[in-house]
């Protein structure tokens, strides 16, 4: 292999390595957003605009461990701690921001067993995502999603029926419980300036060391 061509290859490999480096900073940690971090209510309220750097439209916090909610999806849908969201009055409710990837959340239905909720991702008013899941009262179900490059979600529920042990704690409707929450905001962060040529003095620097023992071989 001639010099110049080894040359090449090691300017090719340093400014690899600096593009490397540089994805790092676009990658977004996962965040879990788990409800028990708002501050403690004795049984519900709503979630306000801002909690985990989203806009919540209908979504209410409760907290599932309260004694008259025992045998409910609010009590059996607990995942993390003792609070959870759902929908209020059972509508629709939506979750919003900029450009975030919507990974996966625990669902559980709060009356009614087979409930459906629906649940759609959109982007500048387009759907880009729908998914339809089925829950019960009884247990949690973790559903990923993997909604990538939206700005809105849609959760809409419906149908199912309430069984009986619940129709007697005399509460009833479509809502749905949510717990752990988890998404990826878009972030397109790059090393801070003054890091940029440091990179590129050391990728420099080791592709000189690398050729000038190669020539002293070859000598």
């Amino acid at each position: 292999m001639s010099i110049s061509t080894f040359a090449k290859k090691l300017s090719t490999a340093a400014i690899a390595v600096t593009v490397i480096v540089l994805g790092i900073g676009a990658v977004a940690q996962a965040t879990v957003l788990t409800f028990d971090d708002i501050a403690p209510i004795p049984v519900n309220d709503r979630i306000s605009n801002g909690y985990g750097g989203l806009n919540w439209d209908n979504f209410d916090y409760i907290n599932g461990s309260n004694t008259a909610l025992s045998l409910t999806g609010y009590d059996n849908g607990r995942v993390s701690g003792d609070y959870v969201a759902f929908n209020g009055f059972g509508d629709t409710a939506l979750v919003s921001d900029g450009i975030f990837n919507f990974n996966s959340a625990y669902l559980t239905a709060a009356w009614n067993n087979g409930l459906s909720v629906t649940v759609e991702g959109f982007k500048s008013g387009a759907t880009l995502y729908s998914k339809t899941v089925v829950v019960d009262t009884t247990q949690p179900t973790l559903v990923n999603f993997d909604y990538l490059g939206i700005d809105e979600l849609r959760f809409t529920s419906f149908g199912g029926v309430e069984p009986d042990y619940l129709i007697e704690t005399g509460g009833s409707g479509t809502q749905f419980v949510l717990d752990n929450f988890t998404f990826n905001e878009k972030v397109t962060s790059v090393p801070e300036p003054t890091l940029l040529p440091a990179i590129l003095s050391i990728a420099t620097v080791s592709a000189g060391s690398v050729l000038r023992r190669k020539q002293l071989k070859q000598s």
